[in-house]
């Protein structure tokens, strides 16, 4: 059911995860992402994968010696897919035998993508190749067009439903964290989501504590100054919003 990517940026420590699916919420069932790891669980979800592995690779462990002790513990492992990066960066996978065609992963430097029930091996390398292009993108949106290119190529044989994006800065709350969970064009979906945390929500999560700065920032002058900017941005080039939140000038009768 699935075609996802794990990825993390050298360069602003982000680490994150997108899925989509012809199955309702995947973004809720696959990843499990934490302040600097990351395992997407998948196929014949077993959700233990994400919450035991999340613990112990921020503990230390490699995914590797993590995936090879799932894979002989879980009985279900033929139906199992699997994918994960550690606290060193280091990517392993598992792609169990009966898991449904086709089915295969692929794992680079610095991103590994996994999927079953694809159209076929080229939704998985559109999708790696894409992500390893465009480089110059933000992590929301280079993994976005990393994915519609995997659409492109076939996606999940069965069609469109779901999809989920989350993005962590080395926190072990989301700095994103963005779900279609049934609609007809889920990565669309979040490509609207992602537009709109623009306008607001990203410069207030960006203010947001940290383990380093328990309080994050208190003073809301700069947020607002950069909501502002952003809006006058917007309406330079002509691009209106596409919220769908009711209008706050509008009184209550």
């Amino acid at each position: 059911m699935t075609y996802s990517i794990i990825a993390r940026d050298t360069d602003t420590g982000e680490i994150g995860i997108i899925v989509a699916s012809r199955f309702f919420a995947c973004g809720a069932a696959v990843p499990y992402v934490g302040r600097r790891v990351a395992v997407a669980t998948q196929a014949f979800v077993n959700p233990l994968w994400g919450t035991e592995g999340r613990r112990r690779l921020e503990a230390g462990e490699t995914a590797q010696t993590l995936i090879a002790e799932f894979a002989a513990r879980d009985a279900g492992r033929g139906i199992r897919q699997c994918h994960m990066m550690d606290a060193a960066g280091n990517f392993a996978a598992h792609t169990g035998a009966d898991c449904v065609d086709w089915a295969g992963h692929r794992m680079g430097r610095l991103h590994s993508v996994a999927g079953n029930m694809l159209a076929g091996p080229e939704v998985v390398s559109a999708t790696f190749d894409t992500y390893a292009k465009y480089g110059n993108l933000p992590m929301a949106q280079r993994l976005l067009a990393a994915m519609r290119a995997g659409e492109v190529a076939g996606g999940d044989k069965r069609g469109r439903q779901a999809a989920g994006l989350v993005i962590h800065r080395g926190e072990d709350h989301a700095y994103l964290d963005l779900r279609a969970d049934d609609h007809s064009d889920p990565l669309g979906e979040l490509d609207r989501l992602l537009d709109i945390a623009g306008e607001r929500y990203l410069h207030v999560a960006a203010a947001m504590p940290t383990h380093e700065n328990f309080s994050g920032t208190t003073d809301r002058g700069p947020i607002d100054a950069a909501i502002s900017l952003a809006e006058h941005r917007r309406e330079r080039e002509g691009r209106p919003s596409q919220s769908r939140a009711t209008d706050p000038t509008t009184s209550r009768n």
